[in-house]
C-alpha cells in the first residue's frame, strides 16, 4: 500500500462537507440503535476485537454516502481494512471511518460508543464528526471551529479550557488503562480522574470538561482521527510521547502512544 505518494486531489468546501458528514453520522447512529435494541450476535475478528452487524451495517451506509458525495476521496474504513480492502491513499486527502468506536461499550449496553468520520489532508485531521447514538449528541469541526449539538438542540461552539488552579482533570480509557497510564498521571497536578469509553475522551477535553487524555495502549487511525479534528479545532493538541504532532497515513494505520491536551 502506497501511503506517501503525491496526490492532487483537492479538498471540498469544509463547512458544507461538515454538514453533510453530520447527517451521515446521525443516519449511521440510527442504524446502530436499531440493532442495539435487539439480541445481536458478537463475533471476534482476527485480532480478537469484537465486531457486530451494527459495525458492518453502519460502515456500509457511511462508505456508500461518502463515495457518492465525494467520489475522488479514498475511504479507509475499519471493517473494510480488517477484511484487506484498504485503498491506496497516495498522499492526498482521505477519510478515516470508525462506524462504531467502543464496541465493548456497545456490547455491554453502555452509552459511550460513537460514530466517527474524519478527513485527513497533509497527514493531519482537518474535519471530523463524532456522533453518540444513545444520547443523540454530535461533536464536529468545520475546518475552523469545534461544535456540539445536543439532541434536539442548537449548535454551540466548544473550546478547551485552561486548567484551573485546583488541578487538572484527566480522562482515561475505561477498557485500556494500564500501568504506563497510571505512571504518567502520577506526574501531573491532578484534581481528579474519570474513565470514559470510545472517542468521547477527546470530546470531553475539547469541551473543557477535562484537560488531558493520555493513551499508552494501541489505537488505529480511525479510532482517533475524527475526535482529534474536533479537539484541534477547539484549541487542543495531540502529540506523541516524543512531543511530535500525531500524524496520519502511517503504515498499517497504527498510532503510537500519545497525549491529547486542552489549553496548557
Amino acid at each position: 500500500m502506497n501511503v506517501h505518494g503525491t496526490g492532487a486531489r483537492a479538498l471540498p468546501d469544509l463547512t458544507e462537507l461538515s454538514r453533510f458528514l453530520c447527517g451521515v453520522a446521525v443516519e449511521a447512529g440510527a442504524v446502530i440503535m436499531d440493532i442495539y435494541r435487539t439480541d445481536f450476535e458478537v463475533r471476534r475478528k482476527a485480532d480478537a476485537s469484537p465486531v457486530s452487524v451494527a459495525d458492518e451495517r453502519a460502515e456500509a451506509l457511511i462508505v456508500e454516502a461518502l463515495a457518492a458525495h465525494t467520489p475522488g476521496i479514498p475511504i479507509v474504513a475499519e471493517e473494510l481494512t480488517a477484511a484487506g480492502n484498504a485503498p491506496e491513499i497516495c498522499g492526498g486527502p482521505f477519510y478515516l471511518v470508525d462506524p462504531l468506536d467502543g464496541t465493548k461499550e456497545f456490547v455491554a449496553r453502555r452509552k459511550e460508543f460513537t460514530v466517527n468520520i474524519g478527513l485527513i489532508s497533509d497527514r493531519r485531521p482537518v474535519l471530523g464528526v463524532v456522533h453518540i447514538p444513545v444520547t443523540g449528541e454530535t461533536y464536529w469541526s468545520d475546518g475552523r471551529r469545534a461544535w456540539r449539538r445536543r439532541a434536539g438542540g442548537e449548535a454551540e461552539s466548544v473550546t478547551c479550557r485552561t486548567p484551573p488552579d485546583g488541578g487538572m482533570i484527566a480522562i482515561a480509557s475505561r477498557s485500556h488503562r494500564n500501568a504506563e497510564t497510571d505512571d504518567y498521571l502520577a506526574g501531573l497536578p491532578l484534581a481528579g480522574t474519570v474513565s470514559v469509553g470510545s472517542s468521547l475522551k477527546f470530546c470531553r477535553v475539547a469541551e473543557g470538561a477535562a484537560d488531558v487524555y493520555p493513551r499508552f495502549a494501541p489505537t488505529c487511525e480511525w479510532d482517533t482521527a475524527a475526535a482529534h479534528a474536533v479537539l484541534a479545532a477547539a484549541g487542543g493538541s495531540v502529540v506523541t510521547t516524543t512531543g511530535e504532532p500525531l500524524i496520519y497515513g502511517k503504515p498499517d494505520f497504527l498510532n503510537p502512544s500519545f497525549v491529547a491536551r486542552g489549553l496548557q
